[in-house]
C-alpha cells in the first residue's frame, strides 16, 4: 500500500518555492530563514509495530525512536516533537505509562514534546504519531547515489521481532552525522533491507547490485529472510569514499559492511550471487 501511495497520491501534491524536498524521503527538506528545516511523521499502531504484551513505556520509546532514526537518515539533528494518541480501549494508566515512555525516551535524545493531540476511536485498538521537526546543515537525500559508489550497511540485519531489536533498538544519529560528509545517498531500514534498497535504486534512477553473503546478520536471522523482515533501524548509504575503518573508530559499537555498488540503470536491484535481479515480491515489511 506504502508504495502505490508515493507513486499515485504523494507525488502530486503541491509544494511551494520554500520546499527544498517533498514526499517520497525519511524526511521532507524545507527551507527556512536560511537553514534546512526537517520535517517527518511516523506513527506505531498496536499489533502492527507492538503486541499487547509490549510494556507501554518500550512502546512509547519505540515510536521515539522510529522518528529519530528518520533525522538520522538525513545526517541531521533533531530539534523539536509533536505527540498524536488515537485511543480505543486502553486505560488512563497505560496512556500515562506510554507518555512516560515517550517523555524519558525525548529527553534522553534533549530533544522535548512540545504539543500535540488526544482523540479517542471507536473499537479497542490504539495508534499514536509523532511529528518531528530537525535541522541539517546538508541534507543526504535517497535520489543521490551515483555510478561506481559503494553501497554499504550500518548495523546488523533480520530477526528483529523475535530477538527484541524493534523495540530495544538506538537511532544512529551521531553515525548519520558523520556518514554525511561523505554519503551521496542515505536512508534508514524500516520495512526491509531490500525493499529499502530497491527505494534509494528507484530514487537516484541506477542500478544496485548486491551480494546478500556480505550483510551482516543479527544472530537468529538467515537469509533470505533476513532482507525482508524490517524494523532494523540500521542505514543505507553509498559513497565514492570507503569510510568503514574510520567509521569503525569512532563507532566501535556499530557494525558497518560494504554489500554492493551502483551501476547504470533505472532502478533495478541485483542479485550478484546468481546476477539476476532480485524478486521483489514481498520483499518486505509494507505497512
Amino acid at each position: 500500500m506504502e508504495l502505490e501511495l508515493l507513486d499515485n497520491v504523494l507525488c502530486k501534491l503541491k509544494q511551494n518555492s520554500s520546499v527544498l524536498t517533498g514526499p517520497g524521503d525519511d524526511c521532507a527538506v524545507v527551507k527556512i530563514g536560511g537553514e534546512n528545516l526537517l520535517l517527518a511523521v511516523d506513527q506505531l499502531t498496536m499489533d502492527v509495530h507492538f503486541t499487547q504484551d509490549t510494556s507501554p513505556e518500550r512502546a512509547g520509546a519505540k515510536l521515539v525512536k522510529r522518528n529519530l532514526s528518520d533525522i538520522a537518515a538525513m545526517g541531521g539533528t533533531p530539534l523539536w516533537m509533536l505527540l498524536t494518541i488515537n485511543n480505543g480501549g486502553c486505560s488512563e494508566k497505560w496512556l500515562e505509562r506510554f507518555i512516560l515512555g515517550a517523555e524519558n525516551c525525548a529527553e534522553s535524545y534533549d530533544v522535548p514534546i512540545v504539543g500535540g493531540d488526544t482523540s479517542s476511536m471507536p473499537g479497542t485498538g490504539f495508534s499514536a504519531s509523532i511529528t518531528i521537526a530537525g535541522r541539517a546543515e546538508t541534507p543526504v537525500l535517497r535520489s543521490g547515489a551515483q555510478e561506481n559508489d559503494g553501497v554499504y550497511v550500518t548495523g546488523l540485519v533480520g530477526n528483529s521481532f523475535a530477538s527484541g531489536h524493534h523495540l530495544d533498538f538506538l537511532p544512529q544519529l551521531d553515525e548519520g552525522r558523520f556518514l554525511s560528509k561523505y554519503a551521496s545517498a542515505m536512508m534508514d531500514i524500516s520495512d526491509g533491507l531490500l525493499l529499502d534498497i530497491s527505494r534509494m535504486a528507484r530514487a537516484s534512477r541506477a542500478d544496485f547490485f548486491i551480494d546478500p553473503q556480505k550483510v551482516l546478520l543479527r544472530s537468529g536471522a538467515a537469509l533470505p529472510g533476513a532482507l525482508r523482515d524490517g524494523e532494523d533501524h540500521g542505514l543505507i548509504f553509498t559513497s565514492c569514499s570507503d569510510v568503514r575503518d574510520e567509521f569503525t573508530q569512532r563507532f566501535p559499537a556499530t557494525p558497518i559492511a560494504r554489500i554492493g555498488w551502483v551501476g547504470s540503470g533505472r532502478g533495478v536491484v541485483w542479485n550478484l550471487n546468481n546476477d539476476q535481479p532480485f524478486d521483489m515480491k514481498n520483499s518486505g515489511y509494507e505497512h
